[in-house]
């Protein structure tokens, strides 16, 4: 039987439960860590399902930051300093990754309370995670407000990138499968994948 919802009826529908089915959706999503500090050098991880590719040339990032209605610590911490991480989750770290979640205190590092290894490089100012092994150090470039529900799109510049040698093929692609990197699906599924096929630049027959 298929079922159809009208905007009426996805809006009556139970707060939770209509939470779960909107955000089931948009289909598998990719899964990362976003890791911040703040001026006082207090870090910052959480997990986020809504990290995008903005463009290739400068490599621009963009995630979603909900509504202002409680405490952003990952939108303030941006907003403090310019800079953050972007860290692929996988396989082996999948259940720490989902603890970062919860919603701590603000003095209470998300790192320390998941088990996961906050990891500076470079001088760069805001923490890496050390088990990702896929690793993005971005730039703050802009923050778009989307009026429709308050939520902000945030907008980053790669400035640094870190992957093993053996994920990178000929082609330039990151083989994300070989990272262990796993997607996501409403607000509590975490999947691996399977390649299908590539399929080659498509052309008008």
């Amino acid at each position: 039987m298929l079922i159809h919802f009208t905007n009426q009826q996805i809006a009556e529908t139970e707060e939770r439960k209509r939470t779960a089915l909107v955000n089931s959706l948009s289909g598998f999503k990719s899964l990362n860590l976003i890791g911040t500090a703040n001026k006082d050098g207090q870090t910052n991880l959480a997990v986020f399902n809504s990290v995008m590719h903005i463009g290739a040339n400068p490599p621009l990032m963009g995630f979603i930051s909900r509504p202002d209605s409680v405490e952003r610590h990952t939108l303030e911490n941006i907003q403090q300093i310019g800079y953050y991480t972007i860290n692929h989750v996988n396989k082996e770290i999948f259940e720490k990754a989902h603890q970062t979640s919860a919603r701590y205190k603000r003095e209470q590092s998300e790192f320390d309370a998941s088990g996961l290894t906050a990891e500076y490089r470079n001088n760069f100012s805001a923490p890496f995670v050390k088990e990702s092994n896929i690793q993005m150090g971005l730039i703050l470039k802009e923050i778009v407000s989307v009026k429709s529900n308050g939520t902000h799109l945030i907008v980053g510049e790669i400035t640094d990138l870190y992957f093993p040698e053996e994920i990178w093929e000929e082609t330039g692609i990151l083989d994300i499968e070989k990272a262990g990197t796993v997607a996501g699906s409403s607000l509590d599924g975490y999947h691996t994948t399977q390649l299908l096929k590539r399929m080659k630049y498509a052309k008008p027959s």
